[in-house]
């Protein structure tokens, strides 16, 4: 399970709390009734993870042997309840069945992991093979996903704010890539640290999904979690990288809050010190540096970034001016003092962030 070098175990979501402490609080009971419930099933796994680290937990579903090279993927259905794995309905090498949701959750576990491996060489989230678990029809009205140091979960969503989060292979991208940073960096979820976690999964997310659609970065949307707001909500995603505060505007859930530089970060204490806010910041330093050097981003920047997450040097309490600092480092031990090192000086200037 994820953990903070000892401190609290990581319980990651792809919606933000403070999204679901507004819908909790809204008139309307079909929209605050979800929300609510989603927050207290929210609270309640985070328990169950500190209780798990304290005294152990039951052990992890069985998986077959597996070299790396191949994916091995297990879904699993709740039936709308809250036990977790639940009943076995797709393994790896199987036919799709009629599930829509099984079958778009096995194919993002799989587009997941053939980035990492094809692009980095990394032998799934844990770098040997890792078998991939997922859940899907987790709870009811569930409003949203999480990696929960072993295994994938998906809600349905509650139809209204937030649809089946099967939907977007970036949400299923980015959940699992706080299990890559479980197994390398360990970032500590709080304050900036916090942020440059979250941010590492919305970059590997989005190019899981730039990957599969064959996108450069240029064509790419930047958008995390486009389709999963239902068409009522006024909004195109949970986030945008591109220009971060856009991603919605709403009568019900407000305004998007992402900062997009250091000018207008958020000093909070909610959100674990604004970890889904503030990483709008490296958010759009990425977005600035992948559209300057071109191509395909996974390529050359999000290279870098690897570069930068496994690499062994980036510590668990890291500010974004230490994550900077070895991003413009391994752009210049890999690609040398060329335009990939303009680029990526420069795109943490206009976000405001100093490299030491």
């Amino acid at each position: 399970m994820t953990t903070n070098g000892g401190h609290e175990p990581v319980f990651c979501t792809i919606v933000p709390p403070h999204l679901l402490d507004k819908l909790a609080r809204d008139s309307d009971p079909a929209l605050s009734g979800p929300a609510r419930r989603s927050l207290e099933q929210d609270a309640l796994e985070r328990t169950r993870r500190r209780l798990t680290t304290v005294i152990g937990g039951q052990a992890a579903v069985a998986a077959a042997p597996t070299d790396g090279d191949q994916p091995h993927r297990t879904i699993f259905d709740a039936g709308h309840k809250q036990h977790l794995p639940g009943r076995k309905v797709r393994a790896e090498g199987s036919e799709p069945g009629s599930d829509a949701t099984v079958n778009r959750a096995y194919a993002g576990l799989g587009a997941t992991f053939e980035l990492y491996l094809k692009v980095y060489g990394r032998r799934s989230i844990d770098g040997q093979g890792l078998p991939l678990n997922a859940t899907v029809h987790y709870d009811k009205d569930y409003d949203n996903a999480f990696w929960n140091g072993e295994q994938m979960v998906f809600g349905d969503g509650d139809g209204e704010i937030f649809l089946d989060f099967t939907i977007p292979v970036d949400v299923i991208g980015h959940e699992l890539t706080h299990g890559v940073t479980q197994y390398t960096a360990n970032l500590a979820y709080f304050g900036q640290s916090g942020a440059l976690n979250e941010s590492l999964s919305d970059v590997f997310g989005s190019l899981i999904k730039q990957y599969t659609l064959r996108q450069t970065a240029a064509d790419a949307d930047w958008l995390i979690g486009a389709g999963l707001l239902a068409p009522r909500v006024q909004g195109q995603a949970l986030r945008s990288m591109k220009a971060p505060g856009t991603a919605y505007d709403d009568d019900v859930l407000g305004k998007d809050p992402q900062p997009a530089d250091m000018q207008h970060y958020v000093h909070t204490g909610r959100d674990n010190g604004g970890v889904h806010i503030n990483s709008g910041i490296p958010n759009h330093a990425f977005y600035i540096a992948a559209t300057a050097i071109g191509g395909y981003a996974w390529e050359k920047t999000g290279r870098i970034w690897y570069d930068v997450l496994t690499g062994g040097k980036l510590k668990e309490d890291a500010q974004f001016a230490d994550f900077a600092t070895l991003t413009v480092k391994a752009t210049r031990e890999r690609f040398g003092a060329g335009a990939e090192l303009q680029a990526v000086e420069k795109a943490w200037e206009e976000v405001g962030v100093e490299t030491l």
